[in-house]
């Protein structure tokens, strides 16, 4: 299961980074369409003893897939055959769009990190929910109640403007909530022009209190809302933003997105100016995610969650954040370097720990 790595340093390393994700992503959900996943699926099935619920909701496993690979639900089923506790899709917005222009995708192998301004490329809200309602029951035919479970990631669409910021995040979730799980606000992109500027108090208590009112109400139902914040912010704003999430009775904090620093690290500062703006995401975030998860675990009331999300690689990268009082534990950029068997090492790491507990 490690040849993948060979495999990524052979076949995508000298492909166009942008590229290699879709065609890498196509053979996944290859994989599911022609049933080979089927035979994956008894091999990569978190075991029951890693099953936890959180939220209301009963996760089979704490080590889930961060916002940012499947921005569309094309491979919810597929993604779920690879033995993932949970998805979280998107960024979705209210409006279609195209994102940025490319090149918008760089790679940093030395550091294994990833620098990205794609800028929220999506079919919008009214074509991804109806791809996630339909594979829905494809995994609960597959799973049973152990299914993965789905949460959607919604943004800001570029084009309008911050005035108007909540009515289009409204749009998005009059659309998606009854197709979720969960629900995640995102307002830490740095590649959305002044998205960053929602975290600020003032505009985020309006945004957050009208999103999960209108989740509520369009559904029916209560449905978690949590809110994804930057690395980037001060101790005093993170602090300001769990008193916020307190304060509106909201499930928690997804910590942390990309950040727009660029210190420590080992590529030649020629070629990370050549690539440019973008976020920053991998193995140089762990550190400051972490800090952030204390911070937030030790501000937070307990039953609140947070999902802690930044260069985490390996299985212990996921027990070192649930120790420090995550509840749940996201990857993404370390899949792109480590393969479809990524996910599967880390739940057998988790039970082997868990089993010696």
């Amino acid at each position: 299961m490690r040849f993948y790595p060979t495999f990524f340093r052979v076949v995508f390393s000298g492909m166009d980074p942008e590229k290699a994700h879709q065609i890498g992503f196509r053979l996944i959900r290859l994989a599911e369409t022609t049933g080979a996943s089927a035979v994956l699926r008894r091999i990569t099935r978190p075991h029951p003893s890693l099953k936890r619920r959180v939220m209301g909701l009963d996760f089979p496993s704490p080590f889930g897939l961060a916002a940012g690979f499947d921005k569309e639900g094309h491979g919810v089923a597929a993604l779920a055959d690879l033995g993932f506790g949970h998805l979280e899709i998107g960024t979705i917005t209210g409006q279609a769009q195209p994102g940025n222009p490319k090149p918008r995708l760089f790679r940093l192998v030395e550091d294994r990190a990833v620098i990205n301004r794609m800028g929220f490329n999506n079919d919008g809200a009214a074509a991804v929910a109806p791809r996630i309602r339909a594979a829905l029951p494809v995994l609960t035919r597959r799973f049973g109640p152990d299914r993965p479970v789905v949460g959607l990631n919604i943004g800001k669409t570029k084009l309008v403007e911050l005035d108007d910021a909540i009515e289009d995040y409204l749009a998005g979730t009059r659309e998606l909530a009854g197709a979720a799980d969960y629900l995640v606000v995102n307002v830490s992109s740095p590649n959305t022009p002044g998205l960053r500027l929602l975290q600020g108090i003032d505009s985020l208590r309006p945004l957050l209190a009208a999103v999960g009112a209108e989740a509520d109400r369009t559904t029916g139902r209560h449905v978690p809302l949590l809110v994804k914040i930057a690395p980037d912010l001060a101790d005093s704003d993170v602090d300001d933003v769990a008193a916020l999430v307190t304060e509106l009775g909201l499930e928690g904090v997804v910590a942390t997105n990309t950040t727009i620093e660029r210190t420590g690290l080992v590529t030649v500062p020629d070629r990370i100016r050549e690539y440019g703006a973008g976020g920053l995401s991998g193995a140089p975030l762990k550190s400051r995610s972490l800090d952030v998860l204390c911070r937030l675990r030790s501000t937070l009331p307990q039953e609140s969650t947070v999902i802690s999300v930044g260069g985490v690689e390996t299985a212990d990268d996921v027990l070192e954040r649930l120790a420090a009082g995550a509840d749940l534990v996201q990857g993404y950029t370390a899949f792109l370097y480590e393969g479809p068997f990524w996910v599967a090492r880390i739940n057998r790491g988790l039970r082997k720990a868990f089993s010696g507990r």
